[in-house]
């Protein structure tokens, strides 16, 4: 403590001293946290944080991503990944090959307890066979987690078979659903949203859709984009009102933040995010979001080596094995599409954490506190 209290400069002193007495951070508090350039106080105002919620544990699970279609009505200009029907790049599986694309990874690692299925809104598919997608998957595989379908989906899916969200939660929950995956949260205010996805649903639809969906059971992730044309001030008005959100029902359990990447997209003059950027997005979202049990550093868009840092920078969840990931390989991800569990558990370890294997719920199925394991 008194290491870190040296490092403080004058106007993050009054911070720290709400930190450490458990008060809420205001919207001034966090944009002063975005403006300030002490990033080694910073990210140990966050660890500190992230230690108090959880110890040393930083967690990770064996998953996979299943991507049904890459065919989208969309028109997200920061979106690489979506494809006209007739382009030659794109494609749509079937059920069976849904399916037989889990059996293959199950084949392979039979401690898989996660499928995380999203994809493209397809023009032409109907309100079942989004609903048989995750019967399939269950009846297939009875034991294992299913995170399907963004809000924006859940918006597509309801509108395609002419029921509300509530009505669509229900039948995709009696099909099999366990949980919903936090992507299309980008950046909520309105005037960001008009510049880089114009006909995607609202902010407020997005938090409805969840907060539905946690007032029936199921529990949720939340993201944000950050690093294309938003500012600090909008960074810190969608953490506070994903706070806003959690306080009114707790399905929240990990909050994502997304580092922007921009190959193959249509925002002018993008370029990556830098880590100094990305660590003290993490910690600055830890620091404000004192509601959420966990905050992910994703190694799919983060690159190991500054995920492994953001342990330290309030971060302990690092995702999972993944498998196969799309979505972000097409706009240029340089971190890869896969990682074995052994690499994970280093990781974790070497960033002075403890490596703890959980699933989807955050339920504790392993911890490697030893050298052997």
């Amino acid at each position: 403590m008194e290491q870190l209290i040296s490092l403080l400069d004058k106007e993050l002193i009054p911070i720290a001293e709400k930190v450490f007495n458990g008060e809420r951070l205001s919207f001034e508090d966090g944009l002063k946290l975005f403006e300030s350039s002490n990033l080694t106080a910073i990210g140990m105002l966050a660890n500190y944080v992230a230690e108090k919620k959880n110890g040393k544990f930083a967690y990770f699970n064996v998953n996979v991503h299943i991507t049904p279609t890459n065919i989208c009505i969309g028109t997200c200009k920061f979106c690489a990944f979506r494809k006209s029907k007739n382009d030659p790049d794109a494609y749509e599986l079937t059920t069976e090959e849904i399916v037989k694309k889990l059996k293959d990874y199950y084949s392979q690692n039979p401690n898989l307890t996660e499928v995380h299925i999203v994809g493209g809104l397809h023009p032409d598919w109907n309100y079942n066979r989004f609903i048989e997608i995750i019967r399939a998957v269950r009846e297939n595989f009875p034991d294992i987690h299913i995170k399907a379908y963004t809000a924006e989906e859940i918006k597509y899916i309801a509108e395609k078979g002419n029921k509300s969200v509530e009505e669509t939660l229900h039948e995709l929950i009696e099909a099999g659903l366990n949980s919903i995956p936090g992507g299309g949260g980008e950046i909520f205010n309105e005037r960001i949203r008009q510049k880089i996805c114009p006909e995607k649903i609202t902010a407020e639809e997005y938090l409805q859709i969840h907060k539905t969906a946690h007032r029936m059971g199921l529990k949720s992730n939340a993201t944000m984009l950050f690093g294309h044309v938003e500012t600090y001030a909008d960074r810190v008005d969608h953490l506070i009102r994903l706070r806003e959100a959690q306080d009114e029902t707790g399905g929240f359990q990990t909050f994502i933040p997304l580092a922007f990447h921009p190959l193959n997209t249509k925002i002018p003059n993008a370029n990556y995010t830098t880590g100094v950027d990305e660590l003290k997005t993490i910690a600055v979202s830890r620091l404000i979001l004192d509601n959420f049990p966990h905050i992910k550093a994703y190694w799919i868009m983060l690159g190991e080596k500054v995920a492994q840092i953001a342990l330290q920078f309030g971060a302990d969840d690092i995702d999972g094995t993944v498998t196969e990931e799309d979505i972000t390989q097409a706009a240029g991800a340089r971190a890869g599409q896969s990682i074995p569990k052994s690499r994970l558990i280093k990781l974790i370890k070497e960033a002075g954490k403890i490596p703890v294997e959980r699933d989807t719920i955050y339920n504790v199925l392993h911890i490697y506190n030893s050298e052997k394991q």
